[in-house]
């Protein structure tokens, strides 16, 4: 982890001012987000949604109430009525007499008696005959302007001023919604009297104030509501509602109207059900909550702030870090389920969640993801090319690119693989250094090696090191191709031809020796060396020694480039002319070497591969004719000393380097 954070204020050191300031705004309007989505035109629809469905999901599933009890106005009552609005106040009266005479302990009537009817002296007479206290919907033209006129208002005001002896008084009561038309939280308390239909009928303080959310729940039976709800017509008749003195003795009656399109509000429940609820079950669910004493504990803004903070600080952080996609898919998954689960637990532990927010969490955590990884991928980019750039020295570019996407090749360990390992070297080079000006061997030195790169990249070899004028290569890692030889011995041979240039002065250019070249497979260890500050992807091993005693042998053997039997058979010994035995200096196994066709002056020659094989089968007299075809090309010194080798040794014999 700490090596993640480090590559992280490195990322953030590398960004610059300019993109840095830019990926701080989109945090910070992340934050802005995170924190005061409800407040957001673009997400407010989906923070209200998402409350609705916690606050569904959370409701707890009660028995039913048994201090409140709904008489409503149904279709059926209409019908047989006669009257759809305003209500039959007759029916209104009648149930109001039979009611009270079954000890409710209060009565709440959800309906406004805002402008006068024919039935109305009935009413009256009914109300001057209650004892017990009821309250009556009542709403201003100030407050209500939409739906109530100053002479609705007016008469209201003077219906219920003329029963002002009888215990029968008004009570405000509205239900405000939110701009989605949903009911989710109490109502904002009255401006001026009467008070909240809720405060007034429970006979008790502490909620006259009082702003949060309302507390649904569910019943426990289906067939079971959580407030009986019994049609008003029950008791129109007071032998039929005596019959129902139970239901009602002693309890909060709420009388009111479930109709289908009147009266009726959307709710949280709403979301997933499709299902309405008649405003007057609202007003039970307000004074169930108030008869209770609970509130739903409002969340802090420090809390708010700290949940904001913690979306973007784990978006930025998720987005930051260079994860693999195992890591980072399961990362984002657990992330995006913490955000979410939050806000619902919070409302299964009794919060008031209405305002904080579940989708901000969520926008705010992927701006930041986006923020943060936009800009560590712009830094990677930029990491990645310089990077690319430098390993392109050195390795070929898929290798590079294979160890960009799999950083861990570049771990401190190491593994054994055969190779393809070549060194090169340049003949007199120390003489020339000694007699050439510092600035000239530099600048000499760094043409012969960026063109011998070249050639080692272009064959896709892996640089290991320069070591003065020696470059030091091979094929088979960091990955292996199933062509591998073939490209080490072109390789080999374009290395040679390449040095020939440099035999001759060109300008301030000075004249090298003879590129020597020896190459040689086998198994190596191979890997990262050194120190967690400074490491070396290298090659150890025997296989390294031989290829560098084979460069050295070119010199005796008078060869541009001498490769091992070893690395030849994989190569194709058709390729090769044969240049006998040799034993090196530090190996007593004998090396048998061959010269690359294409390099110095090795051609295709069937009849001297004929003679030579001949000798080393023991036909001396082949020696002979080895000299007489030796002789038509006196250019060729490699040929001249290999038979002179030959007649020293013999057939099969060891020419010892030391």
């Amino acid at each position: 982890m700490s090596g993640r954070v480090a590559n992280l204020q490195r990322a953030v050191a590398q960004a610059g001012p300019l993109r840095l300031g830019v990926t701080l705004l989109v945090l910070v309007m992340a934050l802005v987000v995170a924190r005061y989505s409800w407040n957001l035109t673009f997400a407010v629809s989906a923070e209200r949604g998402l409350y609705d469905v916690r606050v569904d999901l959370n409701a707890p599933r009660v028995d039913q109430d048994e201090r409140v009890v709904l008489v409503v106005f149904t279709e059926e009552t209409l019908a047989a009525t006669g009257k759809r609005s305003p209500l039959d106040r007759t029916m209104l009266a009648r149930a109001l007499t039979n009611l009270d005479a079954l000890g409710p302990r209060a009565i709440g009537v959800d309906i406004l008696i805002d402008q006068p009817q024919p039935e109305d002296p009935v009413l009256k007479a009914a109300l001057l005959g209650m004892k017990t206290p009821t309250y009556f919907g009542f709403s201003s033209s100030t407050e209500n302007g939409e739906f109530v006129q100053p002479w609705q208002e007016a008469h209201m005001r003077e219906f219920f001023g003329s029963v002002v002896s009888a215990p029968v008084r008004t009570a405000n009561i509205r239900l405000d919604v939110d701009s989605d038309n949903t009911w989710r939280q109490w109502p904002e308390p009255a401006q001026r009297p009467p008070g909240l239909l809720v405060n007034r009928i429970i006979g008790k303080t502490g909620y006259e104030r009082y702003r949060g959310s309302a507390m649904f729940r569910k019943p426990l039976l289906a067939d079971r509501p959580v407030f009986a709800s019994l049609p008003v017509d029950l008791f129109g008749d007071a032998a039929t509602a005596a019959a129902l003195q139970d239901a009602i003795a002693g309890k909060i009656v709420l009388l009111g109207a479930d109709l289908p399109e009147v009266d009726r509000f959307i709710t949280p429940f709403t979301r997933i059900s499709g299902v309405t609820t008649p405003g007057v079950e609202l007003h039970a669910v307000l004074i169930a909550q108030a008869l209770d004493g609970t509130r739903l504990t409002p969340i802090p803004p420090a809390v708010l702030w700290a949940l904001a903070l913690l979306a973007v600080l784990l978006g930025t952080l998720t987005g930051g870090f260079d994860l693999g996609v195992r890591v980072l898919g399961p990362l984002v998954i657990a992330e995006v389920g913490l955000l979410g689960w939050l806000p619902y637990a919070m409302q299964g532990w009794g919060y008031d969640t209405y305002g904080l927010p579940c989708a901000g969490l969520g926008v705010g955590w992927l701006l930041a993801l986006m923020a943060a990884s936009t800009t560590a991928r712009l830094v990677g980019a930029d990491q990645r090319k310089f990077a690319q750039g430098a390993l392109g020295k050195y390795l070929p570019r898929d290798v590079a690119e294979q160890i960009l996407r799999e950083p861990e090749k570049l771990a401190l360990k190491g593994e054994r693989r055969p190779i393809f390992a070549l060194f090169s070297d340049i003949e007199g080079f120390t003489s020339m250094c000694q007699s050439q000006p510092p600035e000239v061997v530099a600048a000499t030195l760094n043409e012969y090696l960026d063109t011998m790169s070249d050639v080692v990249l272009k064959h896709g070899g892996t640089i290991d090191k320069f070591v003065a004028d020696a470059v030091v290569a091979f094929w088979g890692a960091p990955l292996a191709r199933p062509d591998d030889a073939a490209r080490a011995l072109a390789c080999a041979v374009e290395m040679a031809q390449a040095g020939e240039r440099f035999r001759h002065a060109e300008g301030a250019r000075p004249a090298m020796g003879r590129t020597r070249v020896g190459m040689h497979w086998g198994d190596v260890v191979v890997g990262n060396f050194g120190g967690e500050g400074r490491i070396q992807y290298t090659a150890l091993g025997d296989s390294m020694n031989v290829a560098a005693r084979l460069e050295g042998a070119n010199k005796k053997l008078k060869t541009a480039a001498l490769i091992s039997r070893e690395a030849a058979e994989k190569m194709g010994l058709d390729r090769f002319r044969a240049m006998g035995r040799v034993r090196v200096r530090g190996r007593d196994k004998p090396i048998e070497v061959f010269e690359p066709l294409g390099a110095g002056a090795a051609v295709q020659d069937p009849e001297l591969a004929s003679l030579y094989a001949d000798f080393e089968r023991g036909e001396t007299q082949a020696l002979d004719r080895l000299k007489q075809h030796v002789a038509a090309a006196p250019q060729d010194k490699a040929l001249t000393y290999l038979v002179q080798r030959l007649e020293q040794v013999g057939p099969g014999g060891i020419y010892d380097l030391d």
